[in-house]
């Protein structure tokens, strides 16, 4: 149990500091003299959790047996379509309940994505079919694409989170405290991104804390549904299928309302009721995992 703290405690430590020094020293520059190019940069850091994760492998002498990069098909198959088509389900659920609780927020003529694709220089006025339609092409796209797509940098995060620190920490504790404590410390990590804006924007009540403490509730719901991707298949790959799902699908209902919605409440999943089917999803993963014995050792 000692190596596995120390291996855990020199992780953090890694990930915390080469992730934040990027994130101020490379990112906040660029953020200031072009702000729109920022986010481009912000892509960079999910690699950060398993370049750290391998540096920590070396370091340690821990070495690199038990990765849980195997894609393990066999058996698994539904575990991969929750991963693959579960999230954008979830977001797109949670969308759906935003509007329903807020219909005078939803805007079928879709500005936003008019302006969207106004600043790509595409004409509006020369497609075929109406905005909203378009809308709902590209979030099928997304559904049915975004994970593959998404999957090599979203590998990059769950390498290290899943495939990494969070077996560290269920063999360190039961697994409620050791999701809880996975998902803080994820959305924490977060935290300088949320700070200039990513994600909640700022100037908002709280600004930043509000937004990193939010960030910390949809990292822990996320969090537990990843984990029990993971467990369930031995493999980080449908975690890493997951997390791009995600990524793909998030932001395209907020194309549906005039002025974006409102982060911390909808329609996208960063809000409390955007993102309330996948904080379920979440829990009814954490009650699976609260079942398996923990994967303690004897120190």
């Amino acid at each position: 149990m000692k190596s596995e703290k120390k291996s855990l405690a020199v992780y953090l430590l890694l990930v915390f500091v080469l992730s934040w020094a990027f994130m101020f020293l490379v990112i906040y520059p660029t953020a200031e003299r072009a702000p729109a190019a920022y986010r481009s940069l912000a892509s960079v850091c999910m690699f950060f959790p398993t370049a750290c994760m391998l540096l920590t492998r070396l370091l340690t002498k821990e070495g690199f047996g038990d990765l849980l990069l195997k894609p393990r098909f066999r058996g698994h198959i539904r575990h991969y379509l929750l991963a693959y088509f579960g999230p954008g389900a979830l977001i797109l659920l949670g969308a759906a309940l935003y509007f329903l609780l807020f219909p005078h927020r939803l805007d079928w003529s879709a500005p936003l994505f008019r302006q969207s694709m106004a600043q790509a220089g595409i004409d509006y006025e020369a497609q075929a079919v109406p905005a909203h339609m378009l809308l709902l092409l590209q979030a099928a796209q997304a559904w049915l694409l975004g994970g593959l797509v998404n999957l090599i940098y979203a590998l990059g995060e769950e390498w290290g989170w899943r495939g990494y620190m969070m077996p560290k920490l269920l063999q360190l504790t039961r697994p409620v405290p050791a999701v809880l404590l996975g998902g803080v410390i994820w959305g924490l990590w977060h935290a300088p991104l949320i700070a200039l804006g990513h994600n909640y924007g700022t100037g908002y009540p709280g600004w930043p804390w509000a937004g990193i403490g939010a960030m910390c509730l949809l990292c822990v719901g996320m969090g537990a549904f990843f984990t029990y991707l993971t467990e369930r298949t031995g493999s980080c790959i449908p975690a890493a299928l997951a997390h791009g799902a995600v990524n793909a699908i998030s932001s395209v209902a907020i194309y549906l309302t005039a002025d974006g919605g409102n982060p911390f409440v909808g329609p996208a999943p960063t809000g409390i009721i955007g993102g309330l089917p996948l904080l379920l999803a979440g829990l009814l993963a954490l009650f699976w995992l609260a079942r398996r014995p923990a994967k303690t050792e004897e120190a």
